[in-house]
C-alpha cells in the first residue's frame, strides 16, 4: 500500500461532471483502507469526470470512524459522514440527499463488483440517457462467483419481483447503483425503508413513475464474510413488496415533480404502418401461445388439487397460481406495455380476472347441476372448454381495455 500523501488521488485534475461515490460500512476497520487505496486509484487514473468519495459510518463499534478520518484528512477528495443508527438504506438516503455532486454512486466496501464497470454505469447519467444505473450479476453478460445458495435465493427474489410487480430489471440487490441526483432527491421522499430493501423500492418506484433504469452486466466475486441474516432480510422483502403494490393501487407510489419520459415511437413512417398493419396479428400468435400455456397449467394443477378440494376451491387457487405470469407475460410479449402501471391498470386487472373466474366456475356449476355426478375428467374436459372462451374475454378486454395505446386512451378520455 502506498504511503497517505503520496496517494495519486492527491493529482486529481478537475473535470467536467461531478461523481460522489458513497460507500456505506459498519466495523469495517480493516476492509475500508484497502477499499480507499484501490478505489481512489482507479478513480485518479480511469476516470475522465470529477469525483468524491463519501464514506458514511454506519454506527460502527470498532475503529472504522476513525481510519475513515484519516484518509479523509490525507485525500482531498475523501470525505466521512457518521450517523448514530444502522441502515444501508439510511446511509444512502442520508449521504445522497446530503450530496451537491451532479451523479450519486453507491457501492459496497468490500469491492465485489469489478470497477471496470463504473464508467458505463456512470456515463448514461452523465449524457442524460437515462436516469438510474445499476450492475446486474444476472444480465447477459454478466459474470459471477457465488455459492449456490446465494445463487438460488437471489434468482427467486428478482423474479419473484419481475413477476408481482412487473419490473424489467434483473437485479435489484447488487451493491453497484448510481443516479442522477435531480431525479434522485424526489424519490428519496417516497422510499420508507431504512434496510436492505430500500434498493429494491427505489427501483420499483422509479420504474412505475416511467424513469429509465439503465443496467451494466458487471464481473462480480461473493464476499464470503457477509453479514446479511438472509431469512429475516427475506421477510422483510416480501413484506415490502406487498406494501409497495399497496401503494401503486392507492397511488401514493406516484412521485410529483418527476421528469416524464415520452414514450418510444417509430420515426420512420413505413415503421408505423407495419406496426399497425402486424399488431393484431402478433397479439393474436403471442397472446395464444400464452393463453395455451396457461390453460395447460391450470388444467394441471386443478387436476392435481381437486384430489382434496371441492370444485371452485380448486379452481380459484389454480387461476390465481397462473394469473401473475399470465398477465405479465401478455404485458410483456403482447401488448409491450410499459413497466409500472398505475392503479387503474391493477383494478382493471382484478376485474378481468373476476370475469375469467365467474365463466370457468359457472361452467363448472352448470355441468353439476346437469350431471350431478360427473367424473373428475369430464369436469377438465368442461374447465378447458370453459378456459378458451374465458380466454377470448380476456383478450378483448386487455387489448381493448386493460392495455389499450395510450393515444387511444387520451382520445377516450377527452
Amino acid at each position: 500500500m502506498s504511503q497517505l500523501g503520496e496517494h495519486p488521488a492527491r493529482r486529481a485534475a478537475p473535470r467536467t461532471a461531478t461523481v460522489d461515490v458513497v460507500i456505506p460500512v459498519y466495523n469495517e476497520e480493516r476492509s475500508l483502507p484497502g477499499c480507499l487505496e484501490v478505489l481512489s486509484r482507479h478513480l485518479a487514473e480511469d476516470f475522465p469526470f470529477s469525483w468524491t468519495i463519501t464514506v458514511v459510518d454506519n454506527a460502527s463499534t470498532d475503529d472504522t470512524l476513525r481510519v475513515a478520518h484519516e484518509w479523509a484528512g490525507a485525500l482531498d477528495n475523501v470525505r466521512v459522514l457518521h450517523l448514530d443508527r444502522k441502515g444501508r438504506g439510511l446511509a444512502l438516503r442520508t449521504a445522497w440527499g446530503y450530496s451537491d455532486a451532479d451523479v450519486v454512486v453507491y457501492m459496497d466496501v468490500d469491492l465485489s463488483t469489478g470497477l471496470e464497470a463504473l464508467l458505463p454505469l456512470v456515463a448514461p447519467l452523465v449524457n442524460g440517457h437515462s436516469d438510474l444505473a445499476i450492475g446486474s450479476r444476472l444480465a447477459p453478460g454478466a459474470r459471477t462467483v457465488r455459492g449456490g445458495k446465494r445463487e438460488l435465493i437471489s434468482r427467486c427474489y428478482n423474479k419473484m419481483i419481475r413477476w408481482t410487480h412487473g419490473a424489467r430489471f434483473t437485479d435489484a440487490q447488487c451493491g453497484f447503483k448510481a443516479a442522477r441526483t435531480d431525479v434522485i432527491r424526489p424519490l428519496l421522499t417516497h422510499v420508507r425503508d431504512d434496510s436492505w430493501f430500500f434498493d429494491t423500492e427505489l427501483l420499483l418506484l422509479a420504474e412505475h413513475n416511467g424513469l429509465r433504469v439503465h443496467e451494466v452486466p458487471v464481473d462480480w466475486v461473493e464476499d464470503v464474510d457477509t453479514r446479511v441474516n438472509v431469512v429475516r432480510t427475506a421477510a422483510e422483502d416480501i413484506a415490502g413488496l406487498i406494501r409497495v403494490a399497496r401503494a401503486k393501487v392507492t397511488g401514493a407510489a406516484r412521485v410529483p415533480g418527476l421528469p416524464r419520459r415520452p414514450e418510444p415511437r417509430a420515426v420512420h413512417p413505413q415503421a408505423v404502418l407495419a406496426k399497425r398493419e402486424n399488431g393484431l396479428l402478433w397479439q393474436l400468435v403471442s397472446f395464444g401461445l400464452i393463453g395455451l400455456v396457461s390453460t395447460v397449467l391450470t388444467s394441471a394443477l386443478y387436476a392435481l388439487l381437486r384430489t382434496w378440494w371441492p370444485p371452485l376451491l380448486a379452481n380459484l387457487v389454480a387461476l390465481t397460481a397462473t394469473t401473475l405470469w399470465n398477465t405479465e407475460a401478455n404485458r410483456r410479449f403482447t401488448f409491450l406495455s410499459q413497466p409500472g402501471s398505475s392503479g387503474r391498470v391493477h383494478l382493471q386487472g382484478l376485474i378481468v380476472f373476476a370475469l375469467y373466474y365467474v365463466v370457468t366456475s359457472g361452467a363448472l356449476l352448470g355441468l353439476h347441476a346437469w350431471q350431478p355426478d360427473a367424473s373428475r375428467w369430464l369436469e377438465v374436459l368442461v374447465l378447458v372448454v370453459s378456459s378458451v372462451v374465458g380466454t377470448a374475454l380476456r383478450f378483448v378486454l386487455l387489448r381493448s381495455w386493460v392495455f389499450r395505446p395510450a393515444a387511444t386512451a387520451a382520445e377516450g378520455e377527452s
